[in-house]
């Protein structure tokens, strides 16, 4: 069952009632949805939400939105989005509906994912926002206002989205025809928000030594005034700036936890005349939960700018074991590197999700990071390794093993060692070092196996030039069920030849001509093979050899 059927047919079961069976499939499979966790998430908060357990719907769709900031996947952007859209449509809350409906449809559009958003859609029965915004009327009861505005900063943890949620809320509930929700950048002495412009929206900057705004941070106070441009404190410049009058308006603080001022919400131009202070009594309510929710998102994001920063330390952790093996032996230089392009492309052709290929393209990087253990006799020697000499380079997958195990990482990293120390193990049971079998192998090892060899046998070494093409495709194929899987070799044999001559390319300063492009984009490794063991043509062969052969003319 492919994502898109597991999300429809889940939703369905769930508005039909039999939440619990998605509940039960999902925790009896979760070894199956790991990698979709966000996913499960979202629905097992629909199925809250469906159920009226709403403490629960929380939790969920709390867990649901932070697995969904940290994925790039857009069915599960879109499945999160129409889940919420569904959630706000339910409790009439149109602001936030329309928001959730149309960031999805806007993804959708731009990711051409546009026939599962109308699936889903359909299936959650919700009307364009058009028909919605008619149909129903945004209420002005003020402990209504505060709980809707309580559940739309719940579960959001984008702080420019809150922001703008806040700020369309508070409008609503304040019956004024604009709120601004200004937070406070200590660092430039800057008060700034999100500013609707049309269909677009930009960042306003403001000093925060200017205006109401930057007097109510400064004094803490509350101001309300029924006429903005006879009270010298106002700064005209915002409205030169958005094009907006500003007759009347209403501002106020923003506390923490701690009751420290983090920004300012700046309310205009009440319908009914001016602000009073049952307004200004209601703003304080919200302000207070805005506060709350805006000091969580800040930290939120801290800690996201953290985990973005402690993944590229990772990277460029992994990118320098795996160059380490390189100045071991500089006639193996890139080897690392090829194959993870290699394993990368046969992943691509499997559909492979981009969590496991990151996953796969780490591990590649560091499978043979246990050769740092190897003798420089036995690594670099020229000619045939005697059976002790094999047997000691047959170490380096144990070693390796060894290394990676020691690095203390998450579940991810535990993967990556796994697949990382399993390139040597074979299909039928034969390979090292574990003597694993078939789907015993991790199937990130599995791949790893094939583009390993095809790496080894296309690169010139000490003891030999690199192979003939068509024996190479040769000894892959006839690896399949026993070196090899078997599925693994028919994809990597039906990758486009101009991908792998890009490959080819990283190893010297060759760039692929355009007719030749043209060319290799036409046919795989099998219509490669074919075409020289049935003598066809010698056309497609020179094409692909002077991008093969000339790859170390330099070496020779």
């Amino acid at each position: 069952m492919t994502k898109e059927n597991f999300i429809y047919e889940s939703v369905k079961e769930i508005l039909d009632g039999r939440y619990d069976e998605v509940k039960e499939r999902i925790e009896k499979h979760k070894d199956i949805y790991h990698n979709d966790s966000a996913i499960c998430f979202s629905l097992l908060a629909l199925g809250s939400f469906v159920k009226k357990d709403y403490n629960t719907f929380y939790q969920l769709m709390n867990d649901a939105t932070f697995l969904t900031d940290q994925t790039p996947d857009i069915i599960t952007q879109i499945l999160h989005e129409m889940v919420m859209g569904y959630v706000n449509f339910s409790e009439k809350n149109s602001s936030l509906y329309s928001i959730n409906y149309n960031k999805a449809r806007k993804i959708s559009i731009k990711f051409q994912k546009t026939e599962f958003f109308e699936h889903l859609n359909s299936i959650l029965k919700c009307p364009p926002i058009s028909h919605y915004t008619n149909k129903y009327s945004q209420t002005k009861d003020p402990l209504i206002a505060l709980v809707k505005i309580g559940q739309a900063v719940a579960a959001e943890k984008n702080i420019d989205l809150l922001i703008k949620t806040i700020a369309e809320e508070t409008k609503t509930a304040m019956n004024a025809d604009r709120c601004t929700v200004y937070l406070y950048d200590k660092e430039n002495n800057e008060l700034y928000s999100k500013v609707a412009t049309g269909l677009d929206t930009r960042e306003l900057r403001i000093p925060a030594d200017k205006g109401f705004a930057g007097h109510v941070l400064k004094t803490g106070e509350t101001i309300n005034i029924k006429d903005a441009y006879k009270d010298n404190r106002f700064n005209p410049e915002v409205d030169k700036k958005t094009g907006y009058r500003t007759k009347n308006m209403l501002c106020m603080p923003i506390k923490n936890f701690n009751q420290e001022i983090i920004g300012v919400f700046q309310v205009l131009n009440k319908f009914d005349e001016y602000f009073t202070p049952d307004d200004e009594d209601l703003l304080v309510a919200i302000a207070s939960s805005a506060g709350i929710s805006l000091e969580n998102a800040r930290l939120f994001e801290r800690q996201r700018k953290l985990l973005e920063e402690q993944r590229i330390v990772l990277d460029s952790f992994i990118e320098t074991l795996s160059t380490s093996i390189d100045a071991r032996d500089k006639i193996t230089s890139g080897h690392s590197t090829r194959v993870k392009l290699y394993s990368s492309l046969i992943a691509q052709e499997f559909g492979m999700e981009q969590n496991d290929l990151n996953i796969l393209e780490k591990a590649a990087a560091l499978h043979d990071i246990g050769k740092i253990g190897i003798c420089d006799a036995v690594l670099q020697k020229e000619g045939k390794l005697t059976p002790e000499e094999y047997k000691h380079i047959q170490q380096h997958v144990e070693i390796t093993h060894h290394i990676l195990e020691k690095i203390h990482m998450s579940k991810d990293f535990q993967q990556i060692t796994e697949i990382a120390c399993s390139h040597h193990e074979k299909f039928d049971g034969t390979g090292y070092y574990r003597h694993l079998k078939g789907e015993e192998i991790p199937f990130g090892g599995r791949i790893l196996a094939v583009s390993d060899v095809f790496d080894a046998i296309t690169s010139k070494r000490h003891y030999r030039d690199k192979m003939p093409i068509a024996k190479v495709i040769d000894i892959i194929k006839e690896g399949a069920g026993t070196h090899f899987d078997p599925l693994v070799v028919e994809k990597f044999l039906a990758i486009k030849l101009n991908k792998i001559v890009e490959v080819f390319c990283t190893e010297n300063c060759l760039k692929i001509e355009k007719q030749d492009l043209e060319t290799l984009q036409k046919y795989n490794l099998l219509d490669l093979y074919y075409s020289i063991v049935n003598n066809c043509s010698n056309k497609l062969l020179e094409v692909f050899n002077k991008y093969y052969v000339g790859v170390d003319t330099e070496h020779e």
